[in-house]
């Protein structure tokens, strides 16, 4: 019989820190494969490896995509590219962003619960928002184990503390317990069901199965009011008992604070659109009145005059309404 001999690990801000913490105080004949995805923008260079390995526990690389997956190693997911892991191999995807993130936690944590079952390891740290929360309630409903990092500790309790909320999770740990009960966790031993037989190698894939049976009514989704911030398409919402996300045809799914997170990013745009049109409008009608008075038209110059004025008295409100939400947003993230 195997034994939980598939970690799979989840971050965000204050990741790299958490988990170089993690990594370093883990035996080097570790049992078991560990991949984790933290977020990283689309166009960034990933050190990680680089980093995991000067601390000489256990080899990390960016994953591969078809590479077979090996015992006593750390797989990372390269930016831009979710995670995914298979029958005995790793699989790369370029497809839709969840929660905002491409990688995301949910998308390695899944395919791993889909895989691996009672194999599997399913550890949330430091983040913000709750990319991660789905996955790891996937990993406990195939019989895996569910772990947080204790939000106390967390440098950010957002992604931990969700994930206790919204999954009942089998432990709440500091990072020094993790690293501690892990080699104990991946030794015990586990009844293996047999894999699905229907093997799902690409997110796309997911994204199609979860459509098809929403549109045979097989699976409980409802059209909401609302629009994907990435697409602009309907979202479609789905239930799982207590948990609640939202998905496109597309394939860009949000839970729902990651989407909240999302549309005020999106009414940040719009409203620096409006500001930028307002200035312009001004620069413009200041321009015109130059015009009008070099050429005499002291009437058409009031008019203008007048009409900068509105459109600069405008953009300032508009400024202030803005700085008032980022001085939120910050003071939120200072919360986390």
């Amino acid at each position: 019989m195997k034994g939980h001999d598939i970690v799979v690990i989840g971050a965000s801000a204050g990741g790299v820190e958490t988990l170089t913490n993690l990594v370093q105080k883990l035996p080097p004949d570790l049992n078991a494969a560990i991949f984790a995805v933290l977020h990283f923008p689309p166009h960034a260079v990933s050190v990680l490896p680089n980093i995991l390995n000067r601390l000489r526990t256990l080899p990390a690389c960016h994953a591969e995509h078809g590479t077979e997956i090996e015992p006593r190693r750390i797989y990372l997911a390269p930016p831009d590219y979710h995670l995914l892991i298979g029958h005995d191999r790793i699989s790369l995807s370029h497809g839709p962003r969840e929660n905002g993130f491409r990688p995301a936690v949910d998308t390695l944590f899944r395919s791993a619960a889909h895989y691996y079952r009672q194999r599997v390891i399913g550890i949330v740290l430091s983040g913000t928002l709750d990319d991660g929360t789905a996955g790891l309630f996937s990993i406990k409903e195939h019989g895996g184990i569910a772990i947080a990092q204790d939000p106390e500790e967390a440098l950010f309790a957002g992604m931990p503390r969700n994930a206790i909320t919204g999954v009942k999770v089998d432990y709440i740990w500091k990072v020094p317990e993790i690293a501690a009960q892990l080699p104990e966790l991946t030794e015990n031993p586990i009844q293996e069901k047999k894999l699905m037989s229907e093997e799902i190698v690409h997110e796309g894939e997911w994204v199609q199965q979860e459509k098809t049976a929403i549109e045979r009514g097989e699976r409980s989704g409802l059209a909401s009011a609302f629009t994907c911030p990435d697409c602009g398409g309907v979202l479609w919402e789905l239930r799982d008992r207590n948990l609640m996300r939202y998905r496109c045809h597309v394939g860009h799914a949000y839970s729902p604070e990651s989407l909240l997170a999302a549309k005020d990013d999106s009414l940040e745009r719009a409203l620096w659109a409006a500001n930028r049109a307002l200035e312009e409008k001004a620069a413009l009608a200041r321009r015109m009145a130059t015009r009008a008075k070099e050429s005499n038209h002291w009437m058409s110059e009031a008019q203008f005059s007048e009409r900068a004025q509105e459109a600069e008295a405008q953009a300032g409100i508009l400024r202030r309404v803005l700085s008032e939400q980022i001085g939120l947003k910050l003071s939120q993230e200072d919360f986390e």
